[in-house]
């Protein structure tokens, strides 16, 4: 398992209806923003490249996804300039990998 719900269960404190919701919004939000960053770096969308993944990293880190947080800090670190293009292409799909497989495993666990 690549995320943890520790963060989220201490915000919580006990309300599953609020850990459901949260889920459910990264669910319908995150893989959104994803294929939106994808795009933006296809296009060399550069301020749309530091929006999007800046918009990425809370999510993320709100279920524990301490390496995806600390991937879409540095696609956002380098989306300040464009000289970046190849180290952005590099470091994307190591993110869209790990928040996929969230993706699928928080279905799979929360039955959504």
């Amino acid at each position: 398992m690549i995320y943890n719900l520790d963060k989220l269960n201490e915000m919580a404190d006990g309300d599953q209806d609020f850990i459901n919701s949260v889920i459910s919004v990264f669910l319908e939000e995150v893989p959104q923003d994803l294929e939106s960053l994808e795009m933006a770096i296809t296009n060399m969308d550069y301020e749309n490249v530091y929006k999007l993944a800046h918009k990425i990293k809370p999510n993320v880190d709100l279920l524990g996804m301490e390496q995806s947080r600390a991937v879409a800090l540095e696609i956002e670190n380098l989306g300040k300039s464009s000289e970046n293009s190849e180290e952005i292409e590099q470091k994307f799909p190591l993110l869209k990998k790990d928040i996929l497989q969230v993706i699928s495993e928080l279905k799979k666990d929360f039955d959504f």
